[in-house]
């Protein structure tokens, strides 16, 4: 039995309050939406089939590299007729899995067992959750049997079956034959006048078709998202769930409660991360590296035994072994650091090289350089890369020690083992092993007095 994925994303999510759509907003970095279709992505080789509303474009726009099957449901009546507008596309001996684009902490390990539920029976399963407030779920009405009878929604229960505890997640595994035979013949009758995917459960029962359940582990899994608050909510589970993975390799965490991973977080042996760390993109950390508290590290590479002190931003850049950056330092897209590389406080750098043992410890800017080994760059020093429309390359060579408070007017070429005199303007190249001094001469005036205030 071969499987298709239909996904119903053509809620408004007024509750939001936003001009994004609602399955757009994100948990861990990625759309809800993209959470959904990622969680079902092995289960079948044919495009998913989505369920969009009126104004798609942002919806499509976010996954453009992807083949999905669109089909428009222009009206909002309910579940089933959101699922009934895809059955032109849906063959008889298909099993449908109907998942919602707005409950995104779902795992493809859970809807593979609903499969394999639906299959083991007769093509008709539903994933059902305990919870200790039901309110707002549909319920879920057994028979002795332990089948399920009937499934109802909370606004249409009878005093009495409100204490029910077991609730239909809104997550469906139903052979397609079943479905249209059954779709076009849903109601309205209900409180909220809409056409219930639910209602399917009365159908399967008149036909003898047994529905079949499976009951999520852990509640959180199904959280369905529908304002802010759950939408934090869905964060802090989804983050919850990855310090625990983490802790679980042998990583260090000080805090795991003050953990962001916003992407794919690939880490070595005897990492350790300090509290309020962010991560995004795709970050390799290898063994033995520290990254200090309340830094941020995006698409990044960084090697060894490397330490990353407080409050550093680190953003597509490469760093190898035993290097020191920071505290309060950033680091911009395509820098990288060779072997033991020092990188201090208030430095910036972008878009060059650094290579083995050289040192830019304080207060400088690095940009468009190529710098050689064992260079010491000093404090306040800056590139001046950029000239209002162009920018220009500094090179500096080995073994290059340049002053504090100095300025590089790139492009400019420094020579191996040349040095910077402090304060130094530098617009020309510099030949190997030469002492470069330009500043004003310094001049002295005894007995000069300060200017003071009118009246003192």
């Amino acid at each position: 039995m071969s499987i298709r994925i239909v996904v119903l994303a053509a809620g408004l999510g007024k509750r939001m309050k936003s001009a994004l759509p609602k399955v757009l907003h994100t948990v861990g970095g990625k759309s809800m939406f993209v959470r959904v279709l990622d969680a079902a992505a092995s289960l079948s080789e044919k495009p998913p089939i989505v369920i969009h509303g009126k104004n798609p474009d942002a919806l499509k726009a976010s996954v453009s590299n992807r083949v999905i099957n669109w089909v428009l449901q222009s009206e909002q009546r309910g579940t089933g007729h959101a699922v009934l507008q895809a059955l032109p596309y849906l063959e008889d001996s298909e099993l449908v899995v109907i998942l919602c684009a707005d409950v995104p902490l779902i795992k493809t390990e859970t809807l593979q067992r609903l499969v394999e539920t639906a299959k083991s029976s007769q093509g008709f399963s539903v994933l059902t959750v305990t919870l200790d407030n039901p309110e707002g779920y549909g319920r879920i009405f057994r028979k002795e049997d332990g089948t399920v009878e009937k499934i109802v929604e909370t606004v249409d229960l009878e005093e009495g079956d409100q204490k029910i505890a077991e609730c239909n997640s809104g997550i469906f595994a139903i052979q397609a034959g079943y479905l249209k035979r059954w779709l076009p013949n849903l109601n309205e009758r209900n409180l909220q006048n809409e056409l219930y995917l639910t209602d399917c459960v009365f159908f399967a029962n008149e036909e003898k078709v047994k529905v079949v359940s499976l009951s999520v582990e852990n509640p959180t899994e199904v959280l369905g998202v529908n304002d802010r608050k759950q939408l934090a909510q869905a964060e802090r589970v989804f983050q919850s769930r990855i310090a625990n993975n983490l802790l679980e390799s042998g990583v260090t965490l000080l805090d795991p409660s003050r953990l962001d991973v916003r992407g794919e977080l690939l880490l070595g042996r005897d990492v350790t991360i300090d509290v309020n760390v962010i991560f995004e993109g795709r970050v390799v950390l290898e063994d033995g590296v520290y990254i200090g508290p309340n830094s941020i590290v995006k698409n990044s590479e960084i090697g060894e035994n490397s330490v990353v002190r407080e409050h550093c931003v680190l953003e597509s850049v490469s760093v190898e072994a035993d290097c020191r950056i920071g505290p309060f330092c950033r680091l911009r897209p395509h820098t990288r650091l060779a072997r033991e590389v020092t990188v201090g406080n208030f430095v910036e750098i972008k878009n060059s090289l650094i290579k083995e043992n050289s040192k830019v410890n304080h207060l400088s800017y690095v940009g468009d350089a190529d710098v050689g080994e064992r260079v010491n760059i000093g404090a306040g020093t800056i590139t001046c890369n950029y000239d209002g429309a162009n920018k220009s390359k500094t090179i500096i060579e080995d073994d290059v020690f340049v002053g504090s408070n100095t300025e590089l007017v790139a492009p400019v070429k420094i020579s191996s083992g040349s040095t910077i005199g402090a304060g130094s303007t530098v617009t020309k190249n510099v030949e190997e092993n030469t002492l470069v001094v330009s500043r004003v001469a310094q001049k002295s005036i005894a007995g000069w007095q300060r200017p003071k205030k009118d009246g003192t």
